[in-house]
């Protein structure tokens, strides 16, 4: 404990330093760190507050707060022109406080509980906006958005470059839509759309005789300026590819994504005719086509190799290319794209049903150095595949995921790429000797690594990987539904220190409660906090999970974790105390996956450091949740959890 003497020593000696000093070197912080400064002593909690007027960027997505614990962290402040949180917990009485005439950039999470008041209100005082993302807008039952909202919106920004709505516009009304959209600024480049019809798309994009005008009058395009399109719909068509090919000059970014309901008719439905009219004006660097199996297993079965030949011919200079469904194309088709595409550097390949290793043969008498590769579901590809792809020595994302003939020749291989950062290799055939090829190579690099469904790996994978290893990068480990994976191994994880930020261990029946002690009593090193670096944590119906575990869930430990994923039936009465004793941890108990995105965008790797402790949430509540719920009575006070604790920190260090 700090000798008060002391701390008030140095609070005095900071009084000594210039305002102007102290309040320069905290504007180089973020949001969270600020308020971290702020919760150690008076005068920068002063500093902080008098900071709070000026600063240019709010950001804080980690913690979404109550509009009462937002206000005074946002008061007026003439100079913010960058405002990004997470609105989970607010509703329309917060539009004031957030939407701002000076801002320049507005990205709203998870704003379910407004309605489409917030877009209005945008449009009518963000007049200088020129980047706006909004998430689940009036998802919430009761909240409504109405057409004129969007109409407002766009009329009201007019120095808009980038859009993204992640929310179902379908709702509006079809035959205003176009109009409506004809508002937007001529300066916008960038939109992404949640969900849309693919029809609504189409007519958006279709020239056609304008309201009231003679019949040789055509309208003039619509969204001329667009660089970069990302729309999520019910069917990709041939009508809509063609649309956007012929309208938008200037595309150089095409990301399409359709969750089909019902499997499409061919007048629904993507063929090697609208294929052919994809990059009609050769600028398209990117080009990504999904078919989700969300509702029903589909795929693009009007689509074979003669498609993917008559697109390669205009695709020469493709950078990405991103393939999902295409069931009728084999080797043929795939090699092309390869051996077409000089300047590819990402691939992405999900449910190729008949690619095989013959793609890959002879990949090293090819020009190119790819650096992201994703091969999901792609189950005739074997150890031989991947042999020859390593070739491309300079890979840093690698996504095997459901690759399933894939073994431990693989990994032999695959220990060979120097910059490798992500690797996912969920329900592959490795077993724990194979995952010791990894060990002394590139285990020191990796950022990443997922096992998930590996049904041969034991506690030995643990062991082979971290025992003994120093200096490690790893930020993300998925170790699920690992049948013979039990406390021993998460023992040695949490001896070994490893700096992990975000650990899934969820159906794996032989993890119990010795696993949470193991991490709450983990330290990444002599000056971090217990299990200071965690940030999520699932452990999802793992077997051996009792009423134990979750004390060792309570504060004061894992200070970090934003998101825990836990079995609802354990006890309901125990979640609800946790969530009540850590308002600000994200709790799923239905089984629903943590951090991940609709889009699924699992080769990013956005990293940042984060404090030793939670000063943030500290400052916020200032004591203002003291638990006294005798579901979770206190770890220092009860015996019974002190008598655990100690015994068992004793063995583990």
């Amino acid at each position: 404990m700090a000798n008060p003497e002391a701390t008030e020593e140095e609070e005095e000696s900071f009084d000594q330093l210039p305002a102007a000093l102290l309040a320069t070197i905290m504007t180089k912080l973020d949001v969270a760190s600020i308020c971290s400064v702020a919760s150690t002593c008076k005068i920068f909690k002063a500093c902080a507050s008098h900071i709070l007027t000026f600063i240019p960027n709010f950001h804080l997505f980690d913690t979404a707060l109550s509009i009462n614990l937002l206000s005074p962290l946002l008061p007026p402040n003439p100079y913010l022109s960058s405002l990004k949180v997470d609105c989970a917990r607010l509703d329309d009485s917060a539009i004031d406080l957030l939407v701002r005439p000076s801002l320049h950039e507005l990205c709203l999470h998870n704003c379910a509980d407004f309605s489409g008041k917030l877009l209005s209100e945008i449009g009518g005082k963000c007049a200088d906006l020129r980047y706006l993302y909004l998430g689940s807008v009036a998802e919430k039952r009761g909240r409504a958005i109405h057409i004129s909202d969007l109409e407002e919106l766009l009329n009201g920004c007019t120095q808009l470059e980038v859009l993204t709505l992640m929310f179902d516009v379908s709702l509006f009304l079809r035959h205003n839509f176009a109009r409506v959209w004809a508002l937007a600024s001529e300066k916008l480049t960038s939109l992404e759309i949640g969900y849309v019809s693919s029809v609504m798309v189409t007519e958006l994009l279709s020239p056609s005789v304008g309201p009231h005008q003679p019949l040789n009058h055509i309208r003039a395009s619509i969204l001329p300026g667009i660089l970069k399109l990302n729309l999520s719909v019910d069917y990709i068509t041939d009508a809509m590819v063609g649309t956007i090919s012929k309208s938008l000059v200037s595309l150089t970014h095409l990301d399409l994504r359709d969750t089909p309901l019902i499997e499409p008719r061919i007048t629904f439905d993507l063929t090697n005719s609208g294929l052919q009219q994809i990059n009609q004006y050769g600028k398209l660097k990117h080009l990504s086509l999904i078919r989700s199996q969300e509702y029903i297993v589909t795929y693009f079965r009007r689509v074979n190799d003669l498609g993917i030949l008559l697109m390669a011919d205009k695709c020469a200079n493709m950078e990405s290319i991103c393939l999902g469904g295409f069931c009728q194309v084999t080797d043929t088709g795939f090699k092309t794209i390869l051996h077409s595409c000089s300047s590819l550097y990402r691939l992405r390949v999900s449910h190729g049903i008949h690619l095989t290793d013959l793609v890959f043969h002879d990949m090293s008498a090819t020009a190119l150095c790819m650096t992201h590769v994703s091969l999901r579901w792609c189950n005739l590809l074997t150890n031989h595949a991947i042999k020859s792809l390593v070739s491309n020595t300079h890979l840093k994302v690698l996504d095997l995921r459901d690759c399933k003939s894939l073994g431990d020749e693989a990994l032999r291989a695959i220990s060979t790429l120097p910059e490798l950062k992500s690797l996912l290799l969920d329900g592959s055939d490795i077993s724990d000797s194979g995952l010791s090829y990894l060990k002394g190579r590139i285990i020191s690099s990796l950022v990443s690594l997922s096992v998930r469904g590996c049904k041969r790996l034991t506690d030995k994978c643990v062991y082979a990987l971290f025992e003994g290893s120093s200096r490690l990068e790893l930020q993300e480990l998925d170790v699920s539904n690992l049948p013979y994976l039990s406390d021993n191994g998460i023992l040695c994880l949490a001896k070994s220190r490893v700096p992990i930020s975000v650990l899934r261990m969820r159906q794996c029946p032989l993890i119990g409660d010795t696993s949470i002690m193991a991490l709450a009593s983990m330290q990444v090193d002599e000056d971090r906090g217990h299990g200071s670096s965690l940030r999520l944590l699932d452990i999802y119906n793992c077997g051996g999970m009792t009423q134990l575990a979750f004390r060792w869930l309570k504060k004061p430990y894992f200070p970090r974790l934003r998101w825990l994923g836990v079995t609802a039936n354990v006890n309901r009465d125990i979640i609800d105390a946790l969530a009540r004793n850590r308002p600000f941890l994200n709790v799923a108990s239905h089984g629903e996956e943590l951090g991940i995105d609709q889009w699924d965008n699992s080769e990013s790797l956005h990293m940042h450091d984060y404090d030793d402790v939670d000063e943030l949430e500290q400052w916020l509540l200032e004591g203002e949740f003291e638990d006294d719920d005798e579901e979770m009575i206190d770890a220092e006070i009860n015996p019974e959890i002190r008598f655990y604790r100690h015994c068992f920190i004793k063995k583990l260090w």
